[in-house]
């Protein structure tokens, strides 16, 4: 009988390929959660600049929820900022209501900047 690998004591299984014998090899299971743009982008990010990172959470089976986690962070900050700058600017439902084209080119400043900012955190 042959010696089991280091692999098969651990549990792992081989499959014959032809003249190969092929570890299974299998992602660990992760609960997919839904990745908005940040996420989106912050795993691009993650791909082109810091690919260790990226392929230590792919195979550790957390890089959705790292992913989802960043996403979730990065939309309450937005909507933060958003909130901070139309009332130190003074963009409100008043303002709305009496000049709704001041208003909307006021506000999508204020999204354009915020966006800026949590693009560059």
């Amino acid at each position: 009988m042959m010696e089991q690998s280091l692999f098969e004591q651990i549990g792992g299984k081989y499959e014959r390929q032809g003249d190969y014998l092929l570890p299974c090899l299998t992602l660990p299971a992760e609960e997919e959660q839904p990745v908005g743009i940040w996420g989106q982008r912050h795993g691009r990010y993650l791909k082109e600049h810091h690919r260790i990172l990226y392929y230590n959470l792919l195979t550790d089976g957390k890089l959705n929820s790292y992913l989802a986690d960043v996403d979730r962070q990065a939309e309450e900050m937005f909507f933060r900022l958003i909130k901070q700058m139309a009332e130190r600017e003074g963009v409100t439902e008043a303002l709305k209501a009496q000049d709704q084209m001041a208003w909307v080119g006021r506000m999508n400043n204020i999204q354009n900047r915020a966006m800026e900012i949590v693009n560059n955190d």
